[in-house]
């Protein structure tokens, strides 16, 4: 099949070509993953041994290899001894952290204070942006933990919202936040947004907030965009055990194998390193030995990530491109064009975005459910989009960008059939 179309495909042309396409995650493409095929040279765990002549085969350093601590501390811009080093995927972190506070509690206030286990407080919740991201959500309902969704903007979450809730209701606990090209509109938060969370009051005296700094490294522009530190924050603000700080290399190295860290207050390591005494003798070392020395230092994942901007940001401009084309013209559709991160998000008009999937699929092209991004993924006006670039060749994304543009119009065409 040609895989260059003109510009002016319609629905039933796209249909003709039989896609089989899955852009339903932000999955690293092949070439991406060859970035890092590096990882696989000998000379990275031929010595097996840490700088300080631990040997990586063994059990041991449940807190991870100190060497992995100070990178993701260099990285993180903490302390290494407020740095846990784990597998490959903060995801695991962030459910595991939640189940400590489910079953034990977390610190509160100075020394060894804990609260009382979550589970035993009754009905727990959290606060959720929306759109956000989805496998967040899955924790929540994976755990019972009931989620209260706020409205996400370009530059953070709602605070007035956030602040009123929080302040009023003590059985919400915690707090989803993804600072910096936020998953998947693409916000990034402004520096109010940040000290105002880690200063506002909370009537719950245990409130967390997970902060999942997934794309901190993830640049599609020139310019490397930041946010304040947290941490440093919440510790000025007098509530410092308020944050857990997630990362990971798992879109800079191999997705399924990488590197991730948590990072917080000294009171909060300890609690996770006694929590999590009974789960592991210690995480994968050999692992964290050869990213280490692949990785080096911050300066070696910058331009590692350089590598990585080069082949995703034209993928993101493609998308722009044709929607550009092809929806620019439609009333109440529209798009972001995000700085950095795995995604794009598309605005049908409300009531489409449902069937604009369902057509895609249709035709051979697999995307995100529509409400995915929404707690209990109902999107109560159905409008929005996640789209994700990164997997396909760049042939494959300008194609389907005009799958989706295609299956929106049909999808407006048969909603103002049916109001005829």
């Amino acid at each position: 099949m040609s895989t260059n179309p003109s510009i002016d495909l319609n629905y039933e042309q796209f249909r003709q070509l039989r896609m089989r396409l899955d852009m339903s995650r932000g999955k690293p493409a092949p070439e991406q993953l060859d970035l890092s095929q590096g990882l696989f040279d000998p000379a990275l765990v031929a010595d097996y041994r840490a700088s300080d002549g631990f040997d990586c085969r063994n059990y041991g350093l449940a807190s991870g290899l100190p060497e992995a601590r100070e990178l993701g501390a260099e990285l993180l811009g903490v302390p290494a001894a407020q740095v846990i080093a784990g597998g490959n995927s903060s995801l695991e972190l962030m459910h595991d952290a939640l189940a400590f506070a489910l079953l034990y509690g977390v610190p509160v206030g100075e020394g060894e204070g804990r609260s009382a286990p979550w589970r035993a407080q009754g009905e727990i919740a959290f606060l959720c942006p929306a759109p956000g991201y989805d496998r967040h959500f899955a924790i929540c309902e994976a755990l019972g933990v009931r989620m209260i969704a706020v409205p996400m903007r370009d530059d953070g979450p709602d605070m007035d919202a956030v602040e009123a809730l929080v302040r009023n209701d003590a059985t919400i606990k915690g707090m989803w936040c993804m600072p910096l090209y936020s998953n998947p509109t693409g916000a990034i938060y402004a520096d109010e947004v940040v000290q105002r969370l880690a200063a506002m009051p909370a009537a719950a005296p245990d409130f967390r907030l997970f902060w999942d700094d997934a794309y901190r490294f993830h640049h599609l522009t020139g310019e490397r965009h930041a946010t304040p530190s947290v941490i440093e924050a919440c510790e000025a603000a007098g509530h410092a055990q308020r944050v857990l700080v997630f990362a990971s290399l798992s879109k800079a190295t191999f997705a399924g194998g990488a590197l991730a860290w948590l990072a917080a207050a000294p009171g909060n390591v300890a609690w996770w390193q006694r929590c999590a005494a009974a789960r592991t003798i210690g995480p994968d070392k050999l692992n964290q030995l050869r990213h280490v020395r692949f990785i080096r230092d911050r300066a070696g994942l910058e331009a590692l990530m350089a590598r990585h901007r080069a082949l995703l940001a034209p993928k993101f401009a493609a998308v722009d491109e044709v929607f550009r084309v092809r929806l620019a013209h439609v009333s109440e559709v529209r798009w972001n064009v995000p700085r950095g991160g795995y995604f794009i998000s598309l605005y049908a008009p409300p009531g489409c975005a449902r069937r604009t999937v369902e057509l895609a699929a249709e035709a051979g092209l697999v995307l995100t459910p529509a409400g995915a991004a929404f707690p209990y993924g109902v999107d109560p006006e159905d409008r929005h989009l996640r789209i994700a670039p990164s997997f396909p060749s760049l042939e494959e994304v300008r194609l389907a960008a005009q799958g989706i543009a295609v299956s929106l119009l049909r999808a407006l065409e048969e909603r103002e059939v049916a109001a005829l």
